[in-house]
């Protein structure tokens, strides 16, 4: 198993790490700083180096084996056992950390189930099962933005798997479930807002969010209503 350091530190930017395995321009680490494709979130991008040799990672996902976490990166020979630096793409995770957090409080805001998402380092979405519901994208932006400004703490805690079985309303979305099989269960908890399972990376304030905006809110299918959330400084 790769030791998953963004599950408690998102922040951490870089580490070193083993190589225990690496073909055909895949390679695995024994410990990681990358976040693998997951719940909306895309996989983290960066580099791995070694003795001045820069590789780009350009993508990172789960293998089929629990717990491993695969990087994509430049063809080139890495030495099982070696040690190197594995560094992300700050400014990208850093954006798609923001965009995470803004998108539980989109959950927060509106009154319907979410069918599905996806977080971006420019826009993210959620899919709400709203029948007949009409939703007002100046509403909705006020009232985001306005828990944004209050800077509410946003923080991870962790319940074994069955207390979660006995809380089901702790799963918001019916389309993705939080990572099982470790015996634990990551809760991000932003403090008098939100509380769900999550395995994404994460801020720890509202307010690191910035302000954003309501794009597009579009009709997919009969009962889906479709929110897109954009930052406002771009």
């Amino acid at each position: 198993m790769t030791e998953e350091l963004f599950r408690d530190d998102a922040y951490l930017q870089r580490c070193t790490a083993v190589v225990i395995a690496a073909d055909d321009g895949v390679v695995e680490l024994d410990r990681t700083v990358f976040y693998p494709t997951a719940g909306g979130q895309p996989g983290d991008t960066g580099r791995l180096v070694l003795d001045g040799l820069h590789l780009t990672v350009t993508d990172t996902r789960k293998g089929a084996r629990p717990g491993q976490i695969l990087h994509s990166a430049d063809d080139e020979a890495l030495p099982v056992g070696c040690e190197l630096l594995a560094e992300i793409d700050w400014p990208r995770r850093h954006r798609l950390m923001r965009m995470h957090t803004c998108l539980h409080l989109l959950c927060r805001a509106v009154d319907g189930t979410v069918t599905g998402g996806a977080v971006g380092p420019d826009k993210g979405r959620l899919d709400f099962d709203l029948p007949e519901a009409r939703l007002d994208k100046d509403e909705l932006a006020a009232r985001i933005n306005a828990w944004i400004d209050e800077d509410h703490a946003v923080c991870a805690h962790w319940i074994d798997e069955d207390e979660l079985d006995r809380r089901p309303d702790l799963v918001r979305t019916m389309s993705v479930s939080p990572p099982r099989g470790s015996g634990r269960i990551r809760l991000i908890d932003i403090d008098g807002l939100d509380l769900q399972a999550c395995g994404g990376t994460h801020v720890r304030s509202t307010r690191e969010i910035g302000p954003v905006r309501i794009g597009k809110i579009e009709n997919k299918g009969r009962q889906n209503r479709r929110v897109t959330v954009h930052f406002a400084e771009d």
